[in-house]
């Protein structure tokens, strides 16, 4: 039937013509009709008759591949091939190397995300490369991308199309609501500029715990992970966000859920660090991010909303390792539990269980149907609700360890004719994952429903979901099986908190499906009792797992319903339906708006009790949760809905001192302008209490470990500091006259006082030397270099610097000889199409790393005669596109002069920028360098940073 080419396979498929004349008009509950067998039959020798190499390739990728993508895409069962012929697919190997992404490059791929760690590459390949790509021998597998969704519960359905922005619109709201805020932010009162807080902060009496027990959050440092955080700037400019969110740079993402998340905690704990990175990229840039919030930028308490349908439920895929990783450190994480139904609602499309042979073959090749009726009779066919069938992900895992899977399962999507309208089925031979995946058509269907087939192998658990779908029974006499459990991947992690959700105010506003009861509603302005009612599309628990992380079975030859370990998910309940500042989030429904409920509640906790283990944590937040829906722990709100002050009641709290040195001033006794080798210097150090209680007791141990370098006294005590208030006091230090010019001094600063934050150190780089007047400028002087569209490779240039010696000051310019908006121009230092997309970095010859600019502008096109100094007025993050072509001096997203002077500059420096958004392109043309050294201190010269009081005694308040 195959040999005879693509027209034969499609006339075989059946799938681009009607069912054959006398055909099963549909197809009964424990057969498949002759159609659906000719078609399954016709798709396995595809599989059948696969080579080695293109045994690596996802099924749909194949059949696209060999000829027939157009019949199949047209039925939403094919890859997803774009119309330049190109397909996103995930590329797994053996080591990301730098031969592996040449090869792709040069095989025309656009790489998206790039993961060591995890041996990933998400990229945009033409569909003809994907089998040569997946010959190599570095290559274990190319699948098509996997795809992500938050946990954000939509106003509208999804059979109702939905309004989407171009690039340049969102670019133009945006931009207009951050020029609206700006404005608005310097002409309104006081009391009109109150920020929106979320109703989920009296419902979780967050408002009372912060007033009864002086704790915000101080000490304290909470991330957040989602989609993006687009309106970012505007949410600041607002009010409703602080100046200093830490966003991984290149981790910006795309969309506001992350911005909206972001409020919700900053709400609650509204002195707590902020933190973000996307969780969009890709799944191992997910799991990246996940240790990167963690390892690097030190997060503390962690929160996503986002699952990856190739999360395995049955063992601990990468996205959970990451979050065992920051857990196992000590961190919090919490997860939204997901807004997939449950069974006691009646909202669920899940079902779990053992494989049950239905004696049923399909067509002429090997394979067995699953009865879905067990004991209670024979029905291979599993049927979705026609009122939740649009667009909707159907997932199949079952319990082989992953990436070692010998057991080979097939799903397909068939409609009530008895056709098949979509599949999945993929190879497992002993390397593969245990898991299959498509989605049913874009507005749906009418009597759509599943069929699981074992190919070949051993009997197996099996977990079969349709995400946001619902199983329920047909018109044609189907029957619905649905069981608990659909709750999977990191947020089923056994140290991780799964949150459910439930109304903090309005009920939410449509039914989730016609003829549904109402939908709860909140106590707001009240607060969540025994009587609040869960949201009936919050997900479901328990979660039964096999493997631990790396493949070793739980109960060594058990892998059926008796075997494995129960995680009782989820754990707790927080609030949803709140509002934001946020377009398109107010009100914001769905487990996304719960989850950073609880990490704030959860980041007072450790704000009024530092270095309280995660389990007594874990304890406080499950044993005081108000019980609520069933009696007792239930499957889908866990152990309750949890209220901030009973929380902080079991742990207890007391407001913290955080008492940090700040930034000294340096008076050398010469009375020269500059620090100087063979000076003594006072230094002036002051101490600011940025907590929530008193500092007392405070003092400093001031040292350096700068050789021949003294500090006298080695100690001082600084008394009582107030929350907010600073003191100072005086020290001296001698400077050996054989200190190298430019080379600075260190200071460490360790201040004790009484309070579980105690001692902080912080260390200063006092520069030695006067800095030169005048800056030696270095060029970058070669060809316009492509920036990639899209890619994390992204494109750099290099700039030798000569005869500087050590820096004191440095500046970076775009230049250009003739300024203009047009994207293609060759007179501007940097033409774009859409700066907004880039982030540019200096590197010195060091290593050390500075970020000039990260997403700004929007779609303002090209930088031209632009100076990024660290003394300009205004922060080139304020730019929208109205300023482009972007010229002037602005001041860069991190010190140049603090992250890259004091080591040598002579050397080889290297501009880099990365496009981290699609469609728009440009080049690298013109840049420079401005670099000042130091010169030979003068004999006298006025004092630096001269105070006009000092004092040597006790602390003395600013």
């Amino acid at each position: 039937m195959l040999t005879a080419g693509a027209a034969a396979l499609l006339a075989a498929l059946g799938l681009v013509s009607p069912p054959v004349a006398g055909a099963a008009p549909a197809s009964g509950p424990d057969a498949f009709s002759e159609t659906a067998q000719q078609q399954i039959a016709a798709l396995q020798a595809v599989k059948a008759g696969r080579t080695a190499a293109e045994s690596k390739l996802d099924s749909k990728l194949l059949v696209a591949a060999k000829g027939v993508g157009k019949q199949l895409n047209a039925l939403q069962s094919g890859a997803a091939v774009s119309a330049a012929g190109t397909v996103l697919v995930d590329i797994r190997a053996s080591k990301v190397s730098p031969d592996l992404l040449a090869g792709l490059t040069k095989a025309g791929a656009g790489i998206r995300a790039v993961s060591d760690r995890y041996g990933s590459v998400r990229a945009e390949v033409p569909l003809g490369k994907v089998g040569e790509i997946a010959a190599r021998g570095d290559v274990k597998r190319v699948e098509q991308a996997d795809q992500a969704m938050t946990a954000r519960e939509l106003a509208t359905p999804a059979t109702t199309p939905e309004k989407t922005e171009t690039k340049q619109q969102k670019a133009d709201r945006i931009a207009g609501e951050l020029q609206k805020a700006v404005s608005a932010k310097t002409q309104r009162s006081a009391a009109a500029a109150a920020p929106l807080v979320s109703e989920g902060d009296r419902a979780h009496n967050a408002d009372l715990a912060r007033q009864q027990f002086g704790v915000t959050g101080v000490g304290v440092k909470a991330c957040a992970l989602s989609d993006g955080v687009d309106s970012l700037a505007a949410s600041q400019a607002k009010g409703e966000l602080p100046p200093d969110v830490d966003v991984i740079a290149g981790q910006e993402g795309e969309g506001d859920e992350g911005t909206a998340m972001l409020e919700i905690i900053h709400d609650l704990a509204p002195r707590a660090a902020l933190g973000f990175a996307s969780a969009f990229n890709s799944d191992a840039s997910f799991a990246d991010n996940i240790r990167k919030l963690r390892f690097e930028s030190h997060c503390d308490v962690i929160v996503d909303d986002v699952i990856y349908f190739k999360e395995s439920p049955f063992q601990d895929w990468i996205i959970a390792q990451s979050v065992n990783d920051v857990t196992a450190d000590g961190a919090l994480y919490f997860s939204s539990a997901g807004n997939e139904g449950n069974v006691a609602s009646g909202t669920a499309a899940h079902w779990e269980g053992d494989f049950v042979d239905s004696g049923k073959s399909v067509g002429k090749f090997a394979g067995t149907a699953h009865n879905f009726a067990g004991a209670a009779g024979n029905q291979i066919y599993e049927p979705i609700s026609n009122a939740s069938s649009a667009g909707v992900p159907v997932t199949l895992h079952w319990s082989d360890p992953l990436g070692a899977s010998a057991n080979d399962y097939d799903l397909y999507l068939l409609n009530s004719a008895g056709a098949v309208v979509s599949f999945s089925q993929n190879v497992q031979d002993g390397t593969q994952d245990p898991y299959e995946i498509l989605q049913t058509p874009t507005f749906g269907g009418t009597g759509l429903r599943l069929a699981v087939v074992k190919f070949s192998g051993a009997n197996r658990y099996l977990s079969l979901s349709a995400l946001r779908g619902r199983f329920s029974d047909s018109a044609d006499g189907l029957k619905a099986y649905n069981t608990p459990g659909v709750t999977v991947g990191h947020s089923a992690a056994r140290d991780a908190f799964s949150v459910a959700a439930a109304p903090a105010a309005k009920a939410f506003g449509r039914a989730l499906e016609p003829g549904d009861p109402a939908n709860p509603a909140g106590p707001y302005p009240g607060s969540f009792s025994g009587a609040t009612k869960a949201e009936r599309f919050t997900s479901d628990g328990p979660r039964r797992v096999f493997y631990e992380a790396n493949g070793t079975p739980i109960t060594p030859g058990n892998v059926s319903s008796t075997g494995g370990e129960v995680r009782n998910k989820p754990e707790i309940t927080a609030a949803d339906g709140v509002q934001t500042s946020v377009s398109g989030f107010n009100p914001f429904f769905g487990t996304s708006a719960a989850a950073p409920h609880a990490a704030a509640i959860a980041a007072l906790v450790l704000s009024g009790n530092p270095g309280l283990p995660p389990a007594e944590v874990r304890e406080a937040l499950i044993n005081t949760a108000i019980d609520i829906e069933t009696p007792g722990r239930d499957n889908f709100t866990g152990s309750g809905v949890i209220l901030a002050d009973k929380v902080l009641a079991y742990t207890g709290a007391s407001p913290q001192p955080l008492a940090v040195a700040k930034q000294p001033t340096v008076t050398p006794a010469d009375g020269g302008s500059a620090l100087d080798p063979g000076d003594t210097a006072k230094v002036t150090l002051p101490v600011t209490n940025d907590g929530d209680g008193t500092a007392v007791s405070t003092s400093v141990v001031l040292t350096s470990p700068t050789p021949g370098v003294t500090v006298a006294p080695r100690s001082k005590s600084y008394g009582t500091i107030s929350p907010g208030q600073t003191g100072v006091n005086d020290f001296t230090i001698t400077v050996p006259a054989s200190q190298q010019l430019g080379v600075p001094v260190v200071l460490n600063a360790r201040v004790t006082f009484a309070g579980a934050h105690s001692p902080t150190t912080t260390s200063f780089a006092l520069p030695v030397g006067t800095p030169s007047p005048v800056a030696q400028d270095f060029a970058y002087a070669g060809a316009p270099v492509a920036i990639p569209d899209n890619s994390p490779v992204g494109a750099s240039v290099t700039i030798p610097v000569t005869g500087v010696g050590r820096a004191s000051k440095v500046t970076f310019s775009v230049d250009g000889t003739t300024c203009s908006t047009d994207p293609t121009s060759t007179t501007v230092g940097l033409n774009h199409s859409y700066v907004g997309d880039l982030i540019g970095t200096l590197t010195s010859p060091s290593g050390a790393k500075a970020t000039v600019f990260q997403r700004n502008g929007g779609s303002g096109k090209n930088l031209c005669q632009v100076v990024f100094a660290d003394n300009a007025a205004a922060a080139f993050s304020t730019v929208t596109s109205a300023n482009a072509p972007f010229t002037g001096s602005w001041r860069p997203t991190q010190a140049l002069t603090g992250n890259l002077a004091g080591a040598a500059a002579d050397g080889t420096w290297t501009f880099g920028v990365v496009d981290a958004a699609g469609g728009d392109a440009g080049f690298i043309r013109s840049v420079a360098l401005h670099i000042n050294g130091f010169v030979q201190p003068p004999a006298a010269g006025a004092p630096s940073n001269v105070r006009s009081v000092t004092n040597n005694g006790p602390v003395h308040p600013l």
